[in-house]
């Protein structure tokens, strides 16, 4: 598969792709395989066009200015820079592409920051092929997709929040202390 190019290592050609009618994406994981995986799975689907890779975060926000994709593939854990961080810059930068997700980490401390840089979507990386096919649609459209789990996740924490970050002896001393 290493041998699939992306569109920005061949010439373009206008009858072959249209900007509108395909979603254009960048994969960023710091693991080769992973991106000549994913590359595998949107090869040759007329839906989807894999304009570039990276293999970090500062990649990927060098990346997304170069090619303007409409989604961005985005691992969270990798070396430079991280997911969550490259995420918020890209955000933070007014860029176009939406931000999806695909890890393996499911933590309340990988989901929760990822979100808040902005991610579109959350997916983990046992997403079937088909579903993540169509979470990338929809980060394009500018929906939110969410895992299953991470769903659960997320709705856990707005239904019982966490409790405040002071222990109960912390709050007494507290109030004693503002008497």
């Amino acid at each position: 598969m290493t041998n699939m190019p992306t569109q920005t290592e061949q010439a373009r050609c206008p009858a072959e792709s249209s900007a509108k009618s395909k979603a254009q994406i960048l994969i960023v994981d710091d693991h080769p395989i992973v991106r000549d995986g994913i590359k595998g799975l949107f090869y040759g689907d007329p839906k989807f066009e894999v304009v570039g890779e990276a293999a970090d975060g500062r990649e990927a926000i060098a990346r997304t200015e170069a090619f303007q994709p409409h989604v961005g593939l985005m691992d969270l854990r990798m070396p430079v820079l991280g997911g969550a961080e490259a995420t918020k810059q890209i955000v933070d930068g007014n860029h176009p592409a939406k931000v999806l997700i695909l890890t393996t980490f499911d933590t309340e401390s990988d989901v929760l920051p990822a979100i808040e840089a902005g991610a579109t979507g959350y997916l983990l990386k046992d997403t079937p092929g088909t579903e993540v096919k169509r979470a990338v649609q929809a980060a394009a459209r500018g929906e939110s997709v969410l895992s299953p789990p991470i769903a659960r996740q997320v709705l856990g924490q707005v239904r019982h929040p966490a409790r405040d970050t002071l222990s109960d002896r912390e709050m007494e001393i507290l109030a004693l202390v503002s008497r």
